[in-house]
């Protein structure tokens, strides 16, 4: 039964008009999931809308009085239609529409890298960013987050040709839509140290100095933007739970180790369950036990991420809610740990996709919606590993994975209406 389904093209159109329909009821039922979105809208993306149509220069000169950290680009683009006397409501439906093309790369990444694969699961498989709390949060309240993300995406793509071809016009694409990823979605940036890895590897000395020229050009705006006009919104502090409370710049490794550490191994649950690597994570646990547990004891030592700061992931939530303390978030961060130092093992690969995660968020506060989809999509397209290749072994594989969506959407309804 479910081998016909995953393999009948009208099944995979009928699933992509009822997800589709599902996030237009959304957005006509003000749906967040995440429970933060709404707020974020109203607080801080809709009056950076509302005054760049206005005063588009002042607006970027007193950005920082907006208390957002998050870019003004994408805001300041949307405000571009309200001039256009459009309301706020089909502004945010337009929003909407244009987030729709994150499924469309992320299917464009899969296709190029899974060839072998029958492309209607393919199809489905990328029609999974539609249960994701995060894109339909964002999607349905805009967000800068999303369409970086959509950047960032089409920069991995490019990246995956490079890695075909070696195709000297895919690196400069690569890295122009990284830039536009980072100037939307600043924490993107980072993800340089990746790429640059993989050039530097690849690419002689002369190629390589034109590549580094044309990303400081590239920046170059950014860099006036935040350090000569000193418009540093990045430093910003936001409102935390309470309004006697702010978020800001923390530079505590201990809390993001442990909680990104967490998250990652969170989202990659439903690829786990595999003998091969449950066996091959045992015998590197065994093996790395000296070396894993007192990273984990320094961590621990030097956790101090409070509730209060809002987010801290799945794990980290229902261990203070259920015992109202961090144990069962230390035993699952110990087991996360493990599960990491695993892949890096595996892979240098993997583990500047670890680092770049954990080095792309500089506030105190984590939440989960930074990592929802971008794991999955980073798990299918450049991380390295035999989970994502045996994934398209059994269909199944695909029907666990839409349960573990089902399951997570469940837990935030369920937070946000008891909670």
């Amino acid at each position: 039964m479910i081998n016909r389904l995953l393999n009948n093209y009208r099944f995979s159109i009928f699933l992509a008009v009822a997800f589709y329909s599902s996030l237009v009821i959304g957005f006509f039922l003000g749906e967040d999931l995440n429970a933060g979105a709404i707020g974020d809208w109203h607080g801080t993306n809709y009056p950076v809308i509302r005054d760049s149509a206005v005063d588009l220069k002042d607006t970027l000169l007193n950005y920082e009085s907006y208390h957002h950290r998050h870019s003004p680009v994408y805001p300041i683009f949307l405000g571009q239609f309200l001039k256009l006397n459009l309301s706020y409501d089909f502004i945010r439906f337009i929003h909407l529409n244009i987030s729709l093309s994150l499924v469309y790369v992320f299917y464009k990444c899969l296709a190029l890298k899974f060839r072998e694969v029958n492309k209607n699961i393919l199809i489905i498989l990328s029609l999974i960013i539609f249960l994701s709390p995060t894109f339909r949060s964002l999607a349905i309240w805009p967000d800068s987050r999303i369409i970086g993300v959509i950047f960032f995406t089409l920069s991995i793509f490019e990246f995956l040709k490079f890695q075909k071809n070696n195709s000297y016009s895919h690196v400069w694409k690569n890295l122009l839509y990284l830039i536009i990823s980072s100037y939307i979605s600043p924490n993107f940036s980072i993800f340089i140290i990746f790429f640059a890895y993989h050039y530097l590897k690849k690419l002689n000395f002369t190629k390589l100095i034109f590549i580094g020229f044309f990303c400081l050009i590239m920046a170059s705006p950014a860099f006036y933007y935040l350090f000569i006009l000193d418009i540093n919104f990045l430093l910003a502090k936001t409102p935390g739970i309470n309004e006697n409370e702010t978020i800001g710049l923390s530079f505590n490794f201990a809390d993001k180790i442990l909680i990104i550490s967490s998250i990652i191994m969170f989202q990659l649950t439903p690829f786990l369950l595999n003998k091969k690597f449950i066996i091959e994570l045992f015998e590197y646990s065994k093996k790395n036990i000296l070396v894993i547990i007192p990273v984990f004891l320094l961590s621990v030592i030097f956790f101090d991420y409070s509730v209060s700061f809002t987010g801290g992931g799945v794990f980290f939530q229902i261990s203070n809610l259920i015992l109202n303390n961090n144990l069962i978030f230390y035993i699952l961060a110990l087991l996360s740990l493990f599960l990491l130092g695993y892949f890096s093992n595996k892979n240098l690969n993997n583990f500047l996709i670890f680092f770049v995660l954990i080095c792309s968020n500089v506030q105190n506060s984590i939440y989960h919606k930074y990592y929802d989809p971008l794991i999955v999509i980073l798990f299918f397209t450049i991380f390295n590993n035999f989970l994502n290749q045996d994934f398209f072994k059994k269909n199944i594989n695909l029907f666990y994975l839409y349960c573990f969506y089902f399951v997570f959407i469940s837990l935030r309804i369920i937070k946000n209406v008891v909670f």
